[in-house]
């Protein structure tokens, strides 16, 4: 449950306890660490005076906090809290829990662990050594669920592996995990300030620091973090002058994967011009590695979200609260509540600072490019563009010995389309690695790498490429 210590908080000690409503509660001698700055110095001195009434033994502390032999079996949901006496059953459950995913955080690192325990769906779905997906009408044991939440994890992919390299999101930020923990722990909803005021002051501000990256001035404009995909309107649902009229004045960029450059002074020339647009979509659960969901959506024209979605629903959005009624935002977003997904992020932000970012985007691209190096004269392989990549995602087809030197032909083209398939199915027998394949228009199925996860190094790729060249060199 992490050190008790409220560094760089701006919190008093009496007031840490009373949150905890715990009089028992206990700071190490050196808890002082958190007499900041902005701490009057009133309070510092009040806070001084207090060292010596606080007791510096940890003990209480840590015999609270230690895991105890514990019969699950005879334990249900319902002896949790807010049961009479749950407090110790829910500690010693939570406990398992945390060391169940401590432990999976700790092989996801491992790379001699595999990146998926790989079945069929059937086989899933007929149970495994009493992991059983069906549900039941009365309530199981808390040893159960404590299996279910293993078993979960071990037929699971491991998107945080290493060499993982099948999707746009990868990665597994531990900062950005323990900001996930809280959001669910908070259990609140993003359409008012009166309901979540922190959450909703973090988004404000993380939107406009990620406008004045964009390039409008000030950090002007509007946003929210938001689920969601793109549509397109076909010419049969939009009168076509209206249609071509409209989208003549809009400049809408996709930043979704690339939205991550902007924090790269290296590469952020890459979207110059990005300023121009009326509207922006950027997703930091994709390059910069926070843990999924994570998407914004930035408009330059301030209230046109609102003007477009406002529902005015005097349930929730009463306009004679005590406080300024602008930072409710739910009126602004199409389906009104909304997960909280700012959290993580911000947390990650402050972690990380802009420079930390700037370092991972800096490194994925470096490995990218690691990689078109090692494969573009390569025996075996051959690129599906022509030039060098211009993000992380490297495109190339991997040529087996049996192709190599056949003339180009539909027949050629047909075997060479089986190639990445079978490729990608026995590394997911196997479990050593993931990368994607498709095709695209009249090109055949490649492989399509992709890097946006800090922990990948140049061994992986090197592992990879090896890893192709073993499953597919007798194909």
């Amino acid at each position: 449950f992490g050190n008790p210590q409220a560094r760089h908080s701006g919190v008093s000690a009496s007031h840490l306890m009373e949150v905890l409503g715990d009089n028992s509660f206990s700071l190490p001698c050196n808890s002082l660490g958190f007499l900041q700055k902005n701490n009057s110095l009133d309070e510092r001195g009040r806070l001084s005076g207090q060292k010596n009434l606080l007791s510096c033994d940890n003990s209480d502390r840590d015999a609270r906090f230690r895991r105890t032999e514990t019969d699950f079996s005879n334990l249900f949901a319902r002896d949790l809290l807010p049961a009479k006496n749950g407090e110790e059953p829910t500690l010693q459950f939570l406990l398992e829990v945390v060391d169940i995913l401590t432990n999976y955080i700790k092989k996801t690192f491992d790379r001699s662990t595999k990146v998926l325990d790989f079945h069929h769906p059937h086989q899933l779905l007929e149970g495994m050594e009493g992991f059983n997906l069906e549900l039941s009408d009365q309530p199981e044991s808390l040893e159960q669920i404590l299996v279910d939440c293993r078993d979960t994890l071990k037929y699971g992919v491991r998107t945080g592996h290493p060499r993982f390299f099948n999707q746009l999101s990868s990665g597994l930020d531990i900062i950005g995990l323990a900001g996930e923990w809280l959001t669910s722990t908070a259990n609140t909803n993003m359409f008012t300030y009166e309901i979540a005021p922190v959450f909703v002051l973090m988004e404000q501000l993380t939107l406009k620091k990620m406008r004045e990256m964009i390039g409008w001035p000030g950090g002007e404009g509007d946003g929210l973090f938001s689920p969601g995909q793109l549509k397109y309107l076909t010419p049969d649902a939009c009168p076509l002058l209206y249609f071509y009229l409209l989208m003549s004045n809009l400049l809408s960029p996709q930043g979704a994967w690339g939205g991550g450059l902007l924090m790269s002074r290296k590469h952020r020339h890459k979207l110059n011009g990005v300023e121009r647009a009326n509207s922006v979509t950027w997703n930091p659960h994709k390059m910069m590695g926070v843990p999924l969901q994570c998407s914004a959506i930035l408009v330059r024209e301030k209230g046109i979200l609102a003007g477009c979605n406002s529902m005015c629903a005097g349930y929730l959005f009463q306009p004679d609260k005590q406080y300024d009624v602008t930072y409710d935002t739910g009126d602004k977003a199409i389906q009104c509540g909304r997960h909280v997904d700012i959290f993580k992020f911000w947390l990650m932000w402050k972690a990380k600072g802009t420079v930390g970012f700037e370092q991972h985007i800096d490194k994925c691209l470096e490995l990218s490019q690691y990689l078109y190096n090692k494969i573009k004269n390569r025996e075996g392989y051959q690129m599906v563009f022509d030039g060098v990549p211009q993000h992380t995602n490297v495109c190339f087809w991997y040529i087996p010995p049996s192709l190599r030197g056949v003339p180009d032909s539909h027949e050629r083209q047909e075997k060479l389309h089986r190639v990445a398939p079978k490729i990608k199915a026995m590394m997911m027998e196997s479990g050593t690695t993931m990368v994607g394949y498709q095709p695209q228009g009249n090109k055949v199925n490649f492989f399509r790498m992709v890097v946006s996860n800090p922990a990948v190094t140049q061994s992986d790729i090197d592992f990879l490429i090896d890893e192709i060249e073993r499953l597919g060199h007798d194909l």
